[in-house]
């Protein structure tokens, strides 16, 4: 089976669940949540391994996978997790590489590696869910309508940076981190994006979520969800570049790894949630 064969086939398959997952929300997406927060941690750890950092990896993928099972427990009201906290969780953290680490293997960097990424990935992709039950959408379909925003403007970004890559070519966006990606190319997700966020409204946000942006916030809100989309994909590009691998893993045939799919996704949930509850305004019934 070729390269291409094995993307598109386990594309047919995890999409619709991913989207059956999102519709049902509740405890399936918080458990769909915590087993893809716990394996880019992982992921994220062995990048950080291999170069030359000594993450408390156990640790930090147990940990990225309470956070989206905490978040769920909170929406239903069965614990309420006060500030203190995360003070307390980075000092524990702390105490326990005094005594997993010994100062040759740089006890510090390790603990903060970890909690890095627990926050960066169990932490953001918690946002998934807290778009899903967005305070304006009201219903299963309105709120599987909001959190699906993000995820389709991000893959409009992927889209249309690849063909338009393709197609004009040019100067190098960021050679020395992704030399495969151009000016052009993310010009052309930027205008994909766009696009694809006036229909999304047109078509599912107006309709089924009655929710909408003005035309000026609809395309800012594109715009910058876009150019952060891609930020976030560099980030990813440049933590495998320090740690010299080129997929974060092989788990997903013909995609790499979790973190490799969710790396523009990490950033994209928080700022959607921001910037729609910022400018989000309800349309009358």
């Amino acid at each position: 089976m070729s390269e291409l064969a094995r993307r598109v086939l386990v594309a047919l398959i995890g999409a619709p669940l991913t989207i059956l997952t999102l519709w049902y929300g509740d405890a399936a997406m918080a458990t769909l949540i915590s087993v893809l927060s716990a394996i880019a941690a992982w992921e994220l750890f062995r990048i950080a391994e291999s170069g030359g950092h000594t993450p408390m990896a156990p640790l930090g993928v147990g940990l990225a996978a309470i956070v989206p099972l905490v978040v769920h427990a909170e929406h239903l009201g069965l614990v309420r997790v006060p500030f203190a906290v995360l003070p307390m969780v980075v000092l524990a953290t702390m105490a326990v590489a005094l005594f997993l680490r010994a100062p040759s293997e740089k006890p510090i960097g390790a603990a903060a590696i970890t909690l890095f990424g627990v926050a960066y990935t169990g932490g953001l992709l918690s946002f998934a869910y807290a778009l899903r039950y967005f305070d304006y959408a009201v219903g299963q379909a309105a709120g599987t309508v909001v959190v699906v925003f993000p995820l389709l403007l991000t893959w409009a970004t992927d889209v249309g940076a690849y063909f338009t890559g393709r197609l004009i070519g040019g100067r190098k966006l960021m050679p020395f981190i992704s030399p495969g990606k151009t000016i052009s190319g993310a010009i052309g997700g930027i205008v994909a994006t766009v696009m694809v966020a006036w229909l999304y409204q047109r078509y599912a946000m107006i309709p089924v979520a009655r929710l909408a942006l003005t035309p000026m916030a609809l395309v800012g809100v594109a715009v910058t969800m876009s150019v952060v989309g891609q930020i976030g994909d560099l980030v990813e590009s440049q933590l495998k570049r320090e740690g010299n691998v080129k997929d974060s893993s092989h788990l997903l045939p013909g995609h790499g790894g979790v973190l490799d799919r969710v790396d523009s996704l990490l950033f994209t949930f928080p700022l959607a949630f921001v910037l729609l509850r910022w400018l989000v305004i309800p349309v009358p019934g």
